[in-house]
């Protein structure tokens, strides 16, 4: 269960696992920290809330393009120096936020942010450079802790800054953050792939290898659609907290974060349950407490019974299912072809993450002025519903391979 013998800050051997942990973190945050502040920033560039509210379905979109390149440039190069470009290109991106003139400008800027997606893909992919793949389930459920923590952290936080230094300290924190990042992968990131020696052409003609694999396939698709939920909630929550429950942007903060608490408990019981009991009852159990909290959510709300503390409150559920099933389905999607674990990692990352953007988009599209959070509620019920469906068709296949 722990990481290969190594020391802290030095480049002679892998990363520490709390380097992977913290850069993991670092993509989350740049992800959620200024969502309390889309209705500040909209008066700000005095643009329509829902222009201003696109910023995360680009950011998700952008972010699924890039990670089809940043495996095979990773499997290609080596983790080390894709890491630390993204990391110098995420800080050129960040200024750019804070001195964006206009909210058209704002959304170039922060599609470029996106790049900061080498942390989580390359954090995941030296995990399973080290580990067997059980092992790295567990692993990879403590790295994505960090995934985990920021988000319930970064809102509140972003909704405090917002309102008493407003919207630009967020963006300025990132930058600071994203310095830091950089300067630790420089002092302990050390190389956990040697070279492929292939071509970066040669590199993307390993992909039919990979989309051949129903088994990639199944995992992939359990990963979008359970966090498919999430990012819906991402795209939807910031209405309806506000402007459905009357939230101030601090106290949004504090609600929104809600689903992140139960994310770390779902990524402990990850790291300490998912080499005794395997990755796919793992992700089986996850899928099933996420599509109940949403589940459980409509049913309240269709019988006038909700309010913004059961809302919230069953968002936990949401955050508990994907931290046992995103970990192990991730690791089990790396393990179709071990060979190819960056390339994976990146296209994996890329159907979860355009799924995202959708689903994202589709929040905000559903919630017209004066609606309830039964719209919301409805699309995360169906991606959930998906989801277990996608996992159940994985064990399916398994048995009758004999797997």
């Amino acid at each position: 269960m722990d990481a290969p013998a190594n020391r802290f800050l030095s480049r002679k051997g892998p990363p520490h696992i709390a380097t992977l942990i913290l850069l993991s973190g670092m993509s989350a945050l740049a992800m959620n920290i200024f969502l309390p502040s889309l209705p500040g920033m909209a008066a700000y560039f005095q643009a329509d809330y829902r222009l201003l509210q696109m910023s995360v379905a680009i950011y998700l979109a952008m972010n699924a393009i890039l990670q089809t390149l940043i495996g095979p440039v990773a499997d290609m190069m080596g983790r080390r120096p894709v890491i630390l470009g993204g990391l110098v290109l995420f800080l050129l991106a960040t200024l750019g936020c804070v001195l964006a003139p206009t909210a058209e400008i704002f959304l170039v800027f922060r599609m470029a942010q996106a790049i900061v997606a080498v942390a989580m893909v390359l954090s995941r992919a030296a995990v399973r450079d080290m580990f067997p793949p059980d092992q790295a389930a567990s692993m990879i459920g403590y790295v994505t802790m960090g995934m985990a923590v920021v988000p319930m952290l970064g809102p509140a936080l972003g909704g405090f800054l917002e309102q008493i230094f407003g919207w630009k300290a967020n963006f300025w924190l990132l930058f600071v953050l994203g310095g830091m990042a950089l300067a630790l992968t420089w002092l302990d990131f050390g190389e956990t792939k040697h070279k492929s020696g292939l071509t970066l052409v040669q590199q993307f003609r390993e992909y039919p290898e990979l989309l051949r694999s129903p088994r990639f396939w199944g995992y992939s698709m359990t990963v979008g659609l359970s966090s498919g939920a999430f990012f819906a909630y991402l795209g939807g929550a910031p209405y309806v907290g506000s402007e459905v429950y009357g939230l101030e942007p601090a106290k949004l903060g504090v609600f929104f974060g809600a689903p992140a608490a139960g994310y770390v408990l779902g990524n402990f019981i990850s790291g300490r349950f998912s080499v005794r009991f395997g990755i796919n009852r793992m992700v089986h159990g996850g899928c099933w407490i996420n599509m109940l909290g949403v589940a459980v959510s409509v049913i309240l709300t269709a019988l006038g019974l909700s309010s913004v503390y059961t809302f919230f409150g069953l968002m936990t559920l949401v955050g508990l299912g994907n931290g046992m099933t995103i970990p192990n389905a991730t690791a089990g999607a790396l393990s179709v072809r071990p060979h190819l674990a960056g390339t994976a990692s990146g296209l994996s990352g890329s159907i979860m993450l355009g799924l995202g953007a959708a689903l994202s988009a589709l929040a905000g599209a559903v919630l017209p002025d004066g609606s309830g959070p039964m719209p919301l509620l409805i699309v995360m019920l169906v991606t959930a519903v998906a989801a277990l469906l996608s996992i159940l068709l994985v064990i399916r296949r398994e048995r009758t391979l004999g797997l």
